[in-house]
């Protein structure tokens, strides 16, 4: 037999997927699941099985695995011309950075490949924003960030975690962040001083648990940016363009950011593409040479990435998210005292904490697969659902039985 086929259906006792892909780095811990096609919500694996994606690889499907409209887009980008590198000019770079600038109410766009490429580079630009323009000493800037963060993996950004899995044994860290608890305004006031250049934060926290704020958080924290000369930069990988019910989270509570790090979905499911989007005080004081991507908006990103800002327009798709997510929501709190302690978010995007009597997120995400659908565990006992957008009213309902289903194999295991 080829040593190129993949093997599939060899389970340890705990479930976990053993010698299926040996040849793999183990910096993550997969369902047993083995992917080879995926149409809209539905991922079917090498054994034929259909599986209902509840995932949405963690928000970077919002339209669904293949949608016609991005898939061809991308083929006749790819029939054109893919990379150039930013060293030369590409006739889709500007009328996609113009789509996004207008999505967003901004000026301007740093183009990036993956979502914590964003991240690094809008603390270049703070860092650069407040030497450049608010007069911090050099070398001197902070920035601000909430407690159960997560805005990526590499060390400057697992500087300032708090998730011991991704940060113990990578030190030395990176100076210049203050962490501050989640949602705790007061605490924010206490950390900002005359070097904080910036206030880095999820407008919902997804890695967390999908944790949503108090109603008061980002409008005060907004205030506290502007009062302080401080930039408010909202992550939104995760969280926006479509997935809460609006294009941004931040929308939820009325608040306007001075930075947007977007993300995940802006890649259509296809490529990676991530942008840093601000006004042009701020991005403005980038300069040649002082930060680059070689595929950092590429010709074929560009074009998905511009395909993917003209789908969300209309509001179309922030609209299917509000009535299905609220569809979703109802269904999931059926459960809250009946195995499920509680259940949270916005949009269709959920967190739902497993009694812990019963078993771990791992363990619960397990058994949906077993049953046919894909959801993946964050901490403990929790995890999250964030299906793709195209998702309809049945296969909620229809992802709600297998839910229950394994919910009641979890309580009669526990008796």
């Amino acid at each position: 037999m080829s040593d190129t086929l993949i093997p599939h259906g060899v389970t340890s006792s705990a479930g976990s997927t053993t010698d299926a892909e040996p040849h793999v780095a183990h910096n993550y811990s997969p369902i047993p699941v083995t992917a080879a096609t995926a149409e809209g919500v539905w991922i079917t694996d090498v054994d034929g099985k259909r599986h209902l994606d509840c995932l949405g690889a963690y928000s970077a499907v919002n339209f669904g695995h293949r949608h016609p409209r991005i898939v061809a887009a991308a083929l006749e980008q790819i029939e054109r011309v893919t990379l150039t590198s930013r060293a030369f000019r590409s006739d889709r770079l500007e009328p996609f950075c113009a789509a996004l600038a207008e999505l967003c109410g901004k000026e301007m766009v740093l183009p990036m490949n993956t979502g914590a490429e964003a991240v690094e580079s809008a603390i270049k630009v703070a860092r650069k924003w407040g030497y450049d323009v608010k007069g911090v000493p050099d070398g001197r800037a902070t920035i601000v960030v909430g407690g159960g963060n997560f805005h990526g993996r590499t060390t400057t950004i697992i500087s300032f975690s708090d998730d011991p899995d991704a940060r113990a044994g990578f030190g030395p860290y990176t100076p210049g962040f203050v962490r501050v608890p989640y949602g705790d305004v007061e605490a924010i006031a206490a950390a900002i001083d005359e070097t904080t250049v910036g206030i880095l934060l999820e407008p919902i926290q997804g890695e967390a648990g999908i944790i949503v704020p108090p109603d008061d958080y980002l409008p005060r924290v907004r205030a506290l940016c502007t009062d302080n000369d401080v930039l408010l930069i909202a992550d939104e990988i995760q969280s926006g363009l479509g997935r809460t019910g609006r294009t941004f989270a931040v929308e939820h509570w009325g608040v306007v950011p001075d930075v947007y790090l977007l993300g995940k979905a802006l890649g259509g499911g296809i490529v990676p593409v991530s942008a840093v989007v601000a006004n042009r005080d701020v991005l403005g004081v980038l300069h040649p040479g002082q930060h680059g991507s070689t595929f950092g908006g590429n010709p074929l990103a560009a074009a998905i990435g511009h395909t993917v800002v003209d789908m969300l327009a209309d509001g179309t798709w922030q609209e299917r998210a509000t009535d299905l997510g609220d569809h979703l929501h109802t269904r999931l709190r059926e459960f809250v005292g009946h195995g499920i302690v509680a259940t949270r978010g916005l949009g269709l995007w959920a967190g739902i904490d497993l009694d812990p009597a019963l078993g771990t997120g791992k363990d619960f995400c397990l058994r949906l697969a077993e049953h046919g659908v894909l959801a993946k565990d964050t901490h403990g006992s929790t995890l999250r659902l964030a299906p793709p957008l195209v998702i309809t009213v049945q296969e909620i309902d229809w992802a709600i039985e297998r839910f229950a289903e394994s919910l009641d194999e979890l309580r009669s295991r526990s008796v």
